[in-house]
Order: C-alpha cells, then sequence, then structure tokens
C-alpha cells in the first residue's frame, strides 16, 4: 500500500460521514453554471474529495468537474458519487466486514477482506464507470432526474478478485439464474425500496466482473464504496453496487423496484423513442452507448489563427474497443481522422489529439466522433428516451480564433 494511504483508523476518522458535508463554509463564488437550463451548482468538499459539483447532498450526489477529464485516470478525490438511498454507511470496520453468498449454492460463504485477498487471484482492470444519468441535463424535451453535465463518469484502475472465482468456490446449482447484489446502504423508511441490482448468471460467471477494493493504488474511499464494490466494465454505474456485502444466487428473475420498474430503456434500437412519447416496452439498461468528448477546449475558448493547436480529448463503449476518432472544424460537414492514443484496456477511456491550424480569426465549431471495433458511431442528432439515459450525440464545442 502506498505511504500516502490513509490507516483503517485515520480512514475512520476522517472520512466517516457522521460529518458528512460542506468541509468549510463556501461562498457565492465557489459555484458552476452547466450550459442547460437551472444549471447554477455549488461547488462544494466532502471527506476524502475536492470540490466537486453538487447535485443533492442527502444522499450525496457529486459531478466531476469536465477538466479532470484532461488526464485518462480520474483521482479518487476527483470521482462523482451517486447515492440512491440517504441511509449510507458513515463507518466501516474492515476487520469485522464480511461478504455473504448464500442462495443456490453449494457452500454458502462468508467472507472477510482478509480471505479475499489471500484465498483468490487478484486482479486489475482500468474501467470507466459512468452514471445512467450522465448529461440528462442535456435532453430536450427536458426529463424528470437529476439534471446532470457530462461529469458523471470517470476512469480508474480497479483491483479485487472475480466475481466468477467467488462464485464457483460457493458452487452454483443447476438452474441458477441471476445473482441478486446488496451494499450496506439502506432505505429510510420501510416503504422505500432497497437499492438492490441483478446480474443474469452468464454475465455473473465471464470473468470479468470484479470484487474490487481497490482504486487507483489505494483503498476505495468511502463515498465510492469501501470495502468493497462490484465493477462491471462496459456497464452503467447502476451496476457497480458500493459496500458489497450480499451475493444471492437465485433461480428466478429478480423483480426488485430497480430492476422490474427503474433504470429501463426503451425495447428498440437506440434505446429511444420520438421525443415526449413512451415506449411501448422496457428493458434493463446495460452496456454503454459509444461516447467521445473533446476535454482540451471549452466553450468560449479562444485559440489563434494560423497557430497550431493539439486538441486532445476521450472516448470509450462498451468495450468493443475504439478503432477511430475523427474531428471537424466546422460543425460536422467534413471529418478528418485524430490520432489515438495510448490503448490502456477496451474498458478504459482512449486519449486521442489533433493538430489543428485554424485559416481564420472568427467562430468554428469544433466536434469529434468515436467508431468502434463492430462499426458502432455516434449520431449527428441527439437520441431520446423518458429516462434520460444513453445520451452519446457527437458533441459541439465553440470556440474563436483571434
Amino acid at each position: 500500500m502506498p505511504s500516502h494511504a490513509p490507516s483503517r483508523r485515520h480512514f475512520l476518522q476522517k472520512a466517516g460521514l457522521a460529518t458528512l458535508g460542506l468541509a468549510g463554509t463556501l461562498g457565492a463564488a465557489d459555484s458552476v453554471v452547466l450550459p442547460f437550463e437551472n444549471g447554477e451548482r455549488r461547488l462544494v468538499k466532502f471527506p476524502q474529495k475536492r470540490p466537486l459539483i453538487l447535485l443533492t447532498h442527502r444522499p450525496p450526489q457529486l459531478e466531476t468537474p469536465f477538466e479532470v477529464f484532461k488526464d485518462v485516470i480520474t483521482p479518487n478525490d476527483a470521482f462523482f458519487v451517486r447515492y440512491h438511498l440517504s441511509n449510507i454507511p458513515r463507518t466501516v470496520d474492515e476487520k469485522a466486514f464480511r461478504l455473504e453468498v448464500k442462495g443456490l449454492v453449494n457452500a454458502p460463504l462468508k467472507l472477510s477482506l482478509d480471505e479475499l485477498k489471500k484465498d483468490f487471484e487478484q486482479v486489475e482492470v482500468i474501467a470507466v464507470n459512468q452514471c445512467s444519468g450522465n448529461s440528462r441535463g442535456f435532453f430536450k424535451p427536458r426529463v424528470g432526474g437529476g439534471q446532470l453535465g457530462h461529469g458523471a463518469m470517470g476512469n480508474a484502475r480497479w483491483k479485487g478478485v472475480r466475481l466468477k472465482d467467488v462464485l464457483q468456490k460457493a458452487g452454483v446449482q443447476a438452474g441458477a439464474k441471476q445473482v441478486v447484489c446488496n451494499g450496506l446502504d439502506t432505505p429510510p423508511v420501510p416503504q422505500t425500496p432497497d437499492f438492490i441490482k441483478a446480474l443474469e448468471m452468464d454475465h455473473a460467471l465471464d470473468g470479468e466482473i470484479l470484487l474490487a477494493w481497490e482504486m487507483n493504488g489505494e483503498p476505495l474511499p468511502l463515498l465510492n464504496g469501501y470495502p468493497l464494490r462490484l465493477v462491471v466494465p462496459g456497464y452503467y454505474g447502476t451496476y457497480w453496487i458500493k459496500h458489497l456485502n450480499e451475493l444471492t444466487v437465485v433461480k428466478d428473475a429478480f423483480d426488485g423496484f430497480f430492476m422490474a420498474t427503474g433504470y429501463r430503456i426503451p425495447a428498440t434500437p437506440g434505446g429511444c423513442v420520438e421525443p415526449g412519447t413512451t415506449p411501448a416496452s422496457t428493458i434493463p439498461i446495460n452496456k454503454f452507448t459509444i461516447r467521445s468528448f473533446i476535454t482540451s477546449l471549452g466553450d468560449g475558448a479562444t485559440v489563434t489563427a494560423g497557430q497550431a493547436t493539439v486538441v486532445q480529448g476521450i472516448a470509450f463503449d462498451g468495450g468493443e474497443g475504439i478503432t477511430e476518432v475523427t474531428f471537424s472544424d466546422d460543425g460536422g460537414r467534413t471529418w478528418r481522422g485524430a490520432e489515438l492514443g495510448k490503448d490502456h484496456g477496451k474498458y478504459s477511456f482512449r486519449p486521442w489529439s489533433f493538430a489543428w491550424t485554424p485559416s481564420k480569426k472568427g467562430a468554428w465549431e469544433l466536434r469529434c466522433r468515436a467508431t468502434n471495433r463492430v462499426g458502432q458511431t455516434q449520431p449527428m442528432e441527439p437520441l431520446w428516451n423518458p429516462a434520460g439515459y444513453l445520451r452519446n450525440v457527437v458533441e459541439t464545442v465553440k470556440v474563436s480564433a483571434a
């Protein structure tokens, strides 16, 4: 463990959520305005976090300022936070913590964190975690739910053990359909459904899902799931259960609220319907759509006409792998190939760059568009669904050359 990682005692003292809230009084200047209606947000500092964009305080919903994504790896203290329930763990005693594996298994397990580390092969993956509602604030017509900008995502190096290996040690019985995943956060009142998710058994046993205790070389921050969380590469963050303490193997499809009612998308190509309409049928949200962003320049930036500017950005998808990013300086009328940077794995942000020389002074509309190994690319016009999920339209950054 790196020398700067907090001791458990320090962690429980400093990160305990009994003190959750602002780390000081923030003035009116400590705010940002996201580029959509009612987009003004405060910047707040929660335990183990730098000032982040506040959506809600209880439960904590914190968005990463977009300038953080100039780096491929998102620092732990800048990583977004999304909870559904206000009863979240304020402290976790790592020594007393147990992961219970039960249901249709031959040998039910109760595993300590030390046992997970000692009894199973440890693996790492660099993977994007993205909230299903990332970029919801840009939907037109406007939809209900948290009005997020583009910062409800992050890319980290996760370390843990394979879910497959733990389930195989327990011995999954014939006829098992799903594994139901629960964490330490609980509903504030009995009428509120617990936040519980389920994975199809084939997915749970594919060897790619991790039970992770480490993030970017350090223990998970408490607000990102300490001491153990699911890492489900390529899938939206709704499946990445935090404070994971219970896995139940079941024979029938789990019908809890957050599977049967919440986090569903239209059962149509692209998961979209005509704006303002209701889908005839829905399915659970699943893999990311393909996305790309310009990260080195923001709206209103000024560059020098006749002088090369290296435009940089990121691209990612649900795990097929990015093979191409193209760049446009005329609002998408013409495109040129960008240079792809280091490949950190098929679930990671893929950096890209383009040496751009604006030929004249004035306004420019910059765009980027990603393509993956199976030919998926981004739509030029935004797709719509009533939950505000899956946004992956080609985004525009407006700059001026002087």
